[in-house]
């Protein structure tokens, strides 16, 4: 679903009929992104719908991706900031990030021809882990940003929340079962994809580093504009 899809009315009429699990996909935080890729949205979007959604008992999973060929690093960290702004808020439940892949047949894929932004078209690279487009900056930062979407998540306030919201077994295995995961998600992204392992004391010093440095600075640079992210219903548009 797109951010700003339904008002908070709309928003409480799904959580009465006992909706709960709601994908929206973000896709990037910036607004020049948003327009090319003709979203719809602004980028207050990315916050007023699964704030709403939250508001009516919904649990919002947000899809984003990283390594635009026309975004910079520094528009790159704004995505993040927007995202670590969100979880910490509460506004975002679960998070799948990816790098960006230009599809055959699709616009970008035919821009990516044009331009001559295409690194490969063997397909087998073509698995969301690695960049096949040229971008700005190098491969290996944008995995170490990768990581830090994944890491975005680890601040006091949202740990918080998650462990006080253990009821049962079943949740902590859930937690269990989720921590799991965010490891093989940092272990895709890193720099040193074919040389580390779960095992690998090079990954365990680096993913501690990422995780820990969210924890210990959980400010934003979205938390400085408040005031510019106006926390009000979006306009309908069905």
């Amino acid at each position: 679903m797109r951010f700003n899809a339904l008002n908070q009315e709309y928003y409480d009429i799904m959580g009465k009929a006992g909706f709960r699990f709601i994908l929206y996909g973000m896709e990037s935080g910036n607004q020049k992104t948003l327009d090319k890729l003709d979203k719809g949205t602004k980028e207050a979007d990315a916050i007023n719908g699964p704030r709403m959604a939250r508001k009516a008992g919904l649990d919002p999973h947000i899809t984003i991706m990283l390594g635009y060929p026309w975004e910079s690093y520094k528009d790159a960290q704004r995505t993040i900031a927007i995202a670590k702004y969100a979880f910490k808020k509460g506004y975002y439940e679960t998070m799948q990030a990816t790098i960006v892949i230009p599809y055959p047949a699709t616009p970008l894929w035919k821009e990516c021809r044009e331009k001559g932004w295409l690194l490969t078209e063997n397909y087998d690279d073509y698995d969301m882990r690695s960049p096949v487009m040229k971008i700005p900056f190098s491969r290996q930062k944008l995995l170490e940003l990768e990581q830090d979407l994944y890491s975005c998540f680890m601040t006091p306030q949202y740990i918080t929340r998650k462990v006080l919201g253990i009821r049962s077994v079943h949740d902590f295995m859930y937690l269990f079962y989720m921590g799991k995961k965010l490891i093989g998600h940092l272990l895709d992204f890193d720099p040193n994809q074919t040389k580390v392992s779960r095992l690998s004391p090079a990954f365990w010093k680096n993913a501690v580093h990422k995780l820990g440095k969210h924890f210990v600075t959980p400010k934003t640079s979205v938390d400085t504009e408040k005031s510019a992210i106006r926390l009000v219903d979006s306009a309908v548009n069905l």
